[in-house]
């Protein structure tokens, strides 16, 4: 199970994962106020520096009232910091938990940062800390990020229809996939790993 208290701190040869800390403001500030397009599709965005200083202040709190747990992705082949995930709605009694809130500068998304990213985040969740299920969301209509979770392995279950709000307050679908713990074991981790090995850019 996870531990609130705890640091957790992924690691391999291209990706650092780190837990958010207040401090992170002032790398994450460029993204906030040069690259608003990143918030586009769903609502609560850290788009300029307003939103940015309530989305780390929610951050920290969430993580307090053991909700949520947000880490700060730095890609160590640059040594900067390039975007930021979380696992969230974990539950400790049955094992399940979502990974998302991702995102990353333009400059890093398509690249090896997402794949890297999520094997160490997949590898914490079912072989660290035992859980069961990891699910994603998704608004229908980003179409890059449901891409990409299908491409690391996720399993489509279905749409939940009118969910959420993009970043203008409309109505948006979201689509449901998610990741079982032998599904990891059994083929995902493997698949993700041979990804990451045989692309320098994925």
């Amino acid at each position: 199970m996870i531990d609130f208290n705890k640091d957790y701190i992924l690691e391999n040869d291209k990706i650092i994962l780190r837990p958010l800390t207040v401090n992170d403001y002032k790398y994450l500030l460029p993204f906030s106020i040069n690259e608003p397009d990143i918030w586009k599709f769903n609502t609560f965005g850290a788009d300029g520096k307003d939103n940015l200083k309530n989305y780390i202040d929610n951050a920290l709190t969430s993580r307090e009232k053991q909700r949520d747990y947000v880490f700060i992705v730095i890609d160590k082949l640059q040594n900067k910091v390039v975007g930021s995930t979380r696992f969230y709605l974990i539950n400790q009694q049955t094992k399940t938990m979502e990974l998302g809130y991702t995102w990353y500068g333009k400059e890093y998304q398509g690249t090896y940062v997402n794949k890297n990213s999520k094997y160490l985040l997949l590898e914490l969740a079912f072989e660290r800390l035992g859980y069961e299920r990891v699910a994603f969301k998704a608004n229908i209509k980003n179409e890059r990020s449901i891409h990409a979770m299908k491409n690391i392995g996720c399993i489509e279950e279905g749409v939940l229809r009118n969910f959420s709000l993009d970043a203008i307050g409309n109505r948006i679908d979201m689509i449901v996939l998610s990741i079982l713990k032998e599904e990891w074991f059994n083929f995902v981790k493997f698949h993700l790993q041979n990804k990451i090995n045989h692309s320098l850019f994925s």
